[in-house]
């Protein structure tokens, strides 16, 4: 039986055309030291490197 990687399905979201999203890391704490303009961009999500989301899509063998 196939399961799915719960740590995986944790951190990342299929987007409608299958395609993996991933929050920016390193913005939880120590803020204050961070310009405005990095945690504006932060809160947008961003894509997974197709380099990357092949192995990782294999976690997810039935999708989120």
């Amino acid at each position: 039986m196939q399961k799915t990687k719960k740590s995986i399905a944790k951190r990342f979201k299929l987007s409608a055309r299958g395609k993996l999203i991933r929050r920016t890391p390193g913005f939880r704490h120590l803020l204050g030291a961070k310009s405005t303009k990095a945690k504006r961009r932060a809160t947008r999500d961003k894509l997974v490197d197709e380099g990357h989301a092949g192995p990782l899509k294999r976690c997810l063998p039935f999708g989120l």
